[in-house]
């Protein structure tokens, strides 16, 4: 059984966009990226498989047992699983930060509402930012690429960018990512967003929410100028940011309403011409 076949597999089925940007690598190279974000897969769709949290923590424990070399059962019958810890270990990847990951996911289980701001950055950081950066590790052979202050930024505005554009999803299971410092400071009230209803208020705080994920763009595209273009494929998915962006930016923006779905061709453009330019 070829587990990297099966991982890339389940990357070109379940997350295309990842597929496609991973094929910018060195062939050497995509096997472990179709890995990565394989187990990214794995942990993101955990709150889709259970009914209730408790399972879901379970199911993401494992995953940290696997992590620390404590999981019961056959491992290696696992293929992400197999195929993920033969990437960290030839690719010297540390496990602290896949983790962490795991750990922030929980979040995911429950329908707590995301506290502050900085708390959503720093979910963001713990979760998008730190796929990048390990794409780029292992994209650099395992040195340091230099890209962690450019992976940070750049993570944060790709989730604020899909959680923004995933806001029916999450109303419809009562789950909510919006900063609650944020909703108060607008007069936004998760009842409405539970039903559906677009207010002024809501459209102030995604505006509010746009501009930040713009800053935390500008400011990843600052730090990986001059950076050596061998990490580049790993940043490759944050080029869909500022088109994403803009299709929220339109005066007949609904967010309940409006599809954020760009068609295939054009997000294979957008990769590509990224991967032209070197820069997201």
């Amino acid at each position: 059984m070829d587990v990297f076949a099966l991982c890339a597999d389940e990357v070109r089925a379940h997350d295309r966009d990842r597929f496609l940007a991973d094929l910018f690598a060195p062939e050497a190279k995509r096997r472990y990226l179709f890995a990565l974000h394989a187990f990214n897969l794995e942990v993101t769709r955990v709150r889709e498989l259970v009914s209730d949290p408790m399972p879901g923590e379970i199911r993401l424990q494992w995953w940290r047992d696997v992590l620390a070399g404590q999981a019961r059962g056959d491992v290696a019958g696992h293929p992400v699983a197999a195929a993920l810890l033969e990437t960290i270990g030839l690719n010297d990847l540390p496990r602290a930060a896949f983790d962490n990951l795991v750990a922030a996911h929980i979040f995911d289980l429950y329908n707590d509402p995301m506290p502050t701001l900085t708390d959503l950055e720093g979910y963001a950081g713990e979760t998008a930012s730190a796929l990048i950066q390990l794409g780029a590790l292992v994209l650099a052979g395992g040195q340091d690429p230099r890209t962690a202050e450019a992976a940070g930024h750049a993570g944060v505005a790709q989730a604020l960018t899909g959680l923004m554009r995933a806001l029916p999803y999450h109303a419809r299971r009562q789950q909510l990512f919006l900063p609650a410092d944020l909703m108060a400071r607008h007069g936004v009230e998760a009842a409405d967003i539970f039903v559906g209803k677009t207010t002024p208020a809501l459209l102030r705080l995604l505006s509010e929410l746009r501009a930040t994920a713009r800053r935390h763009l500008a400011a990843g595209r600052a730090a990986l100028a001059g950076i050596d273009r061998v990490a580049l494929p790993a940043f490759l998915p944050v080029a869909l940011v500022e088109p994403t962006l803009s299709l929220m930016d339109r005066s007949d923006y609904a967010p309940f309403k409006t599809v954020i779905d760009p068609p295939q061709w054009k997000r294979q453009w957008w990769l590509w011409r990224a991967a032209r330019k070197g820069t997201f």
